[in-house]
């Protein structure tokens, strides 16, 4: 069982100073849904879902909560520490050998490699995570098909260790959709010996694994600043005060935010992590080794329970076409789980040129096309979420490596895009890292062997191949498939040139006039559903009272560009409905931004046409919460 430190010192209230001698040990409780509204009943739980954990009490008690494992050392207590605490006008300071920014495969992937190299040397390292989310593996969200090969290098003995890879791929199924048919195709697919799975419960699993290694994770800790030295070199981040109301004020609870450093930093923050891509830019990563900009695509999901008789664990489908236009890049997935469970998902380029496409309506549309209708009828929704993935692959991919740490995972972009599988390299890249930085601290190395190593990897292997498959849809969908269909059976990859990607994401939609609007059907609350609907099925959560997290670098672009040239885009690209434009005292549109409803997708800072939204981390502990996803 894992174990947590609750301080109860009154002589701060900051969650992570010490005590010396005061100490309660508290179980993992059971967590409870919670929902952002009572207009809409919550969905139904999973009949057969086993009991979800989360750290206890949510958010509110990781204030006042520090990692205790077996072999971890009190802060503050007599007795040798590679990490210390300083406190510097008003904000506390905490070391550690390694800081390791986001929760997810990458970054705990990091955090084990590193812990087992510790004890393979029999060296002392002190190693940190910081995740934004309420628990590990509640932001994490992916179709997923899981290939093991990285897992079998990190933890080989996984099918000992009851890890929740418990179905393999049985079958697999390419589909070519149009409005009422569905037309089988050869699948370029081979999933044999991959697993159906969900990417939030593997998380959570890897996350209890890091812990038992004596890695310290604390979720519900935003990362929201970088921090640096006098010569320029990143030493870690600062996390985000907690109690700041809507107008800037300190409320009773306020809490400043904690300077957490590490003599190596990696960030793991997934795809378009926010401080990674200051990072990138302070550092002209992308310039340093002539990268592609990243192109991206918006993924959304459901998590259905299905009548037994349609269910089929471990059977794989994709299809391209309908719902979307020859035009937009795109396709869908549906997966058959465990315990009559099908995940269903829509993958739209953030490319697509009009701007009255919206991919949550498009998604509505996919579920009553017949053949999808016949497997979710009688079904019932248990969770929905939405997420953007890297689409860029091997000529996007930046330098990864900078003063003081390195970027890993999908932040840096190692999505394998004619797979649609990315968890597998991000694992591997962040035990590169790991390997790297532990050369760093102890080898007298330098963090650009993980640069080195990368290239020398099967990563670096498998995304060369893959290089020219997305590219190739720039011309279309006849002539993608064609190319992609030479690529993958004839010449695999051995071309000797790289095709190059388009425009980037936010150039490339067209002004409204030179569009047609689309006009999309109204929910029918069996299949479809509108978006408040699917928001509780996210269980998203944010206090209502805090400044936005979601700003605009122009306040008046939204009603002096936006609406007026492109009709409002950020209405419709947005999956959680976090943008809507509402009337003013005179009558006039004026933007009204939602932040409560973000579910942290980041399409917005890819899409908006003028790049005018910036996403940045809110308080920690919000946003949704998903289980099976």
């Amino acid at each position: 069982m894992h174990r947590f430190l609750v301080k109860l010192s009154s002589s701060s209230s900051n969650p992570l100073r010490s005590l010396k001698n005061q100490r309660l040990i508290l179980p993992l409780l059971p967590s409870s849904k919670s929902f952002t509204s009572s207009s809409v009943s919550p969905p139904p739980s999973p009949s057969n879902a086993s009991n979800r954990f989360r750290y206890p009490y949510s958010a509110e008690l990781f204030r006042n909560l520090s990692p205790l494992s077996s072999n971890s050392r009190t802060l503050g207590v007599n007795g040798s520490s590679s990490r210390c605490i300083s406190s510097e006008a008003g904000r506390e300071s905490i070391e550690y050998d390694v800081l390791i920014v986001g929760a997810g495969p990458a970054g705990l992937s990091a955090a084990i490699r590193l812990k087992q190299l510790s004890q393979e040397k029999n060296i002392d390292l002190s190693v940190c995570v910081v995740e934004k989310g309420a628990e590990v593996g509640g932001h994490m969200i992916s179709g997923n098909v899981f290939e093991p090969v990285a897992l079998d290098e990190l933890l080989p003995h996984w099918r000992q260790e009851h890890a929740p890879i418990e179905i393999p791929a049985s079958s697999d199924k390419f589909w070519f959709l149009t409005k009422d048919r569905a037309i089988s195709l050869p699948s370029p697919f081979d999933n044999k010996g991959n697993y159906v799975i969900s990417l939030s419960q593997l998380v959570r699993w890897l996350g209890g694994k890091a812990e038992e290694l004596g890695t310290e994770i604390y979720p519900g800790f935003s990362a929201s600043e970088v921090l640096y030295d006098a010569s320029d070199k990143v030493v870690g981040i600062a996390t985000k005060d907690m109690g700041i109301s809507k107008d800037g004020s300190k409320k009773e609870n306020f809490q400043p935010g904690v300077d957490i450093k590490g003599r190596v930093t990696l960030f793991a923050e997934g795809c378009r992590g926010s401080l990674s891509e200051r990072i990138i830019k302070k550092y002209k990563l992308r310039e340093e080794v002539n990268a592609q900009h990243q192109t991206y695509a918006l993924g959304i999901k459901e998590v259905w329970e299905i009548d037994e008789s349609k269910h089929n664990p471990g059977e794989v489908i994709h299809t391209l076409g309908w719902p979307l236009d020859p035009k937009t890049y795109g396709g869908s997935f549906l997966y058959h789980m465990n315990d009559r469970q099908v995940a269903l998902g829509l993958v739209v380029a953030l490319n697509y040129h009009n701007p009255f496409l919206n991919p949550y309506e498009e998604f509505q549309k996919l579920k009553h096309h017949p053949a999808i209708k016949r497997i979710l009828e009688g079904g019932t929704v248990l969770q929905y979420g939405a997420r953007t993935l890297n689409e860029g692959g091997f000529q996007s991919i930046p330098y990864p490596v900078f003063p003081g740490g390195a970027i890993i995972g999908c932040s840096a972009g190692f999505l394998n895009v004619p797979k649609i599988k990315g968890t597998h390299t991000a694992m591997k890249s962040g035990m590169l890292a790991a390997e790297a930085a532990f050369g760093v601290i102890h080898e007298g190395l330098h963090m650009n062997t993980y640069w080195d190593n990368l290239r020398d990897s099967w990563v670096w292997k498998e995304l060369y191949a893959a290089r020219n498959y997305r590219p190739a849809f720039e011309y279309g969908l006849l002539p993608g498939l064609a190319v992609s269909a030479m690529e993958h059976y004839v010449l695999k990859g051995k071309v000797p040139f790289t095709l190059k990607h388009g425009k980037a994401d936010h150039e490339a939609t067209d002004l409204a006039r030179k569009c047609t609007p689309i006009v999309y059907p109204k929910p029918d609350g069996v299949l479809s559903f509108d978006v408040p609907t699917s928001l509780y099925r996210s269980n998203t959560n944010h206090d209502h009272d805090q400044p936005s997290h979601l700003r605009l670098r122009d306040p008046k672009i939204p009603e002096k560009v936006n609406f007026p040239e492109y009709a409002a885009p950020e209405s419709r690209y947005c999956p959680a409905r976090v943008y809507e434009y509402i009337e003013d005292e005179e009558g006039k549109p004026k933007l009204q931004i939602n932040a409560q409803n973000c579910l942290h997708c980041k399409a917005c800072d890819i899409k908006d046409p003028k790049q005018n939204i910036e996403w940045t981390v809110p308080e920690g502990g919000g946003g949704p919460a998903y289980s099976l996803m």
